[in-house]
């Protein structure tokens, strides 16, 4: 499933960034507010963001956004780390 979100020009000329640029930034910003909200867990708010959890979770970090880790985030940190084995 895809969502298509229809953001009008004049947001866009506002962040005076290309579209790849603007695409990119708003992805994050959804990311980091879901993960906020804790709507997403660390992983599928990376995977929104189109980075790493380590980079996302940097940017968390300088945003003062703190850390939810449960059995859910402990579950999906184990298997990701046996996907790396």
């Amino acid at each position: 499933m895809s969502i298509t979100l229809d953001i009008p020009n004049n947001i866009h000329e506002a962040l005076h960034v290309s579209p790849a640029e603007a695409e990119r930034r708003l992805k994050l910003e959804l990311a980091v507010s879901l993960y906020a909200q804790n709507a997403l867990g660390l992983g599928k708010a990376a995977e929104l963001a189109g980075m790493s959890r380590l980079d996302l979770n940097d940017v968390l970090a300088k945003r003062g956004i703190p850390m939810h880790y449960g059995q859910k985030e402990l579950e999906e940190d184990l298997a990701y780390a046996r996907s790396c084995q």
